[in-house]
C-alpha cells in the first residue's frame, strides 16, 4: 500500500526499488521482462542506467529483455550483458490498432503461462522460434533529434533551430553500450513493414485486402504475389513484396517520430 498512488492507470509509477520489484514478482511466481529497454527518457538503458543493468537490477531475476521498436537482435546483442537473456518483441496492449506490428513466435508442448516460461528458458520442445517487429529504423527514437524540432542532428548545435538539446537515438545509444566481440546463437528476426507505413495505402485499399485475405499478417508475409497483384495493382503490390524481401528504403525516424517508408524511384 502507498506505493502506487492511482492504480487505474494503464502506465505505473511504483515508489519502490527495482531489486524489490523483481523479488515480490519471483515471491507471487512472476516473470519479470523489462520492456523497451532502449527508447530514451524512462526504459533501462535510455535513462535507468549509465552502462550497465546491474546498476539498479538483479541480473539473476530477469526472465527476459523486450527490445522495442527501435532495435532488433542485431543491435541488441552489441551489449554483452544481454547475451544471457532471451529477447521478446511486443506490442503495447493500449495501441489496439497497432497490436502485432511486433510479436514472437512460439513453439509450445502445451499453452499457458508454464508453457511460455518454458519456451523463455529453452526447456523441452518449448522455445521462441522467431521475433517479427519493425525494421528499426521505422521506430520513433532509432536516430537522435533536436529535443525541440525533431530534425536529425550529430554534434554541436541543431543547424536548424540552434538549440543544443537533443533526444538522443537507440542507435547512438547502443553503440555507446557495445562492448561485444561475438554473438549468441538466436531465433531470426524478421523485420516487416505495417500496411499502414506503405505510401499509397489508405483505408480503402485496406479494406480491400483484408476482405481478401483476412489478415495483415497473412498478406505481409504469406499471400501468393500473384493473389495479392490480382487486388492491388503497381506500384502498391511491389512495396508490400519489397517488404518481404527488405528492399524498401526509410527515412529513419527520431525523437517520437515513426520513420517512413521513402517512395521509390521510377525504374
Amino acid at each position: 500500500g502507498g506505493r502506487v498512488s492511482n492504480p487505474h492507470l494503464s502506465t505505473q509509477r511504483v515508489r519502490a526499488e527495482a531489486r524489490k520489484v523483481q523479488e515480490k514478482t519471483k515471491e507471487l511466481s512472476g516473470m519479470f521482462i523489462p520492456a523497451h529497454v532502449f527508447t530514451p527518457f524512462k526504459s533501462l538503458y535510455g535513462k535507468g542506467v549509465e552502462r550497465s543493468l546491474t546498476e539498479v537490477l538483479d541480473p539473476d531475476l530477469i526472465d527476459a529483455v523486450e527490445l522495442g521498436l527501435s532495435s532488433d537482435t542485431a543491435m541488441a546483442d552489441k551489449i554483452s550483458e544481454l547475451h544471457r537473456y532471451p529477447f521478446v518483441t511486443n506490442s503495447d496492449a493500449h495501441s489496439l490498432g497497432k497490436m502485432a506490428r511486433e510479436y514472437q513466435k512460439l513453439l509450445l508442448e502445451s499453452p499457458g503461462f508454464t508453457g511460455l516460461l518454458k519456451a523463455l528458458r529453452g526447456e523441452g520442445e518449448n522455445r521462441i522460434a522467431a521475433n517479427y517487429g519493425l525494421n528499426p529504423k521505422l521506430g520513433k527514437y532509432y536516430t537522435t533529434t533536436c529535443a525541440k524540432c525533431r530534425n536529425p542532428v550529430s554534434n554541436g548545435p541543431c543547424p536548424y533551430c540552434g538549440s543544443h538539446l537533443k533526444t538522443k537515438g537507440v542507435s547512438e545509444r547502443i553503440e555507446e553500450l557495445a562492448d561485444a566481440h561475438s554473438h549468441p546463437a538466436r531465433p531470426p528476426y524478421i523485420h516487416q513493414v505495417p500496411l499502414d507505413f506503405l505510401p499509397g495505402l489508405g483505408p480503402k485499399t485496406m479494406g480491400r485486402l483484408l476482405s481478401h485475405f483476412g489478415t495483415e499478417m497473412n498478406i505481409l508475409h504469406r499471400v501468393p504475389a500473384s493473389a495479392l497483384k490480382s487486388v492491388v495493382k503497381p506500384p502498391l503490390s511491389e512495396l508490400i513484396l519489397k517488404q518481404r524481401s527488405g528492399g524498401l528504403a526509410f527515412e529513419a525516424g527520431g525523437g517520437g517520430k515513426y520513420g517512413r517508408v521513402k517512395n521509390p524511384k521510377p525504374e
